[in-house]
């Protein structure tokens, strides 16, 4: 598979360059979660990161990714939008 490296902004990530493997259209995926374990035994703590685009070219169009961190999580209305659902 073929990955890109991707600069991650914010949260415990923040500065860090890592490869993130893209998907056939050639982009990475929208959201990237950190699982980060606990030694007392308590569930993982996942931090959530956003893809945005990296920088944008004269005509408009993003050149690269990066990613930002969202410290309020995953959005729960970023799934799929099915066009037979009502809007909440």
């Amino acid at each position: 598979m073929r990955s890109e490296n991707t600069l991650f902004v914010g949260g415990p990530l923040d500065g860090r360059v890592l490869p993130v493997l893209v998907g056939m259209t050639g982009q990475p995926p929208k959201t990237y979660e950190v699982p980060v374990p606990h030694d007392d035994g308590r569930p993982p703590t996942v931090h959530v990161y956003r893809r945005v685009p990296g920088r944008v070219g004269r005509l408009g169009l993003p050149s690269g990714w990066k990613y930002e961190y969202a410290p309020e999580g995953k959005d729960p209305d970023a799934g799929p939008k099915w066009p037979w659902r009502k809007p909440r």
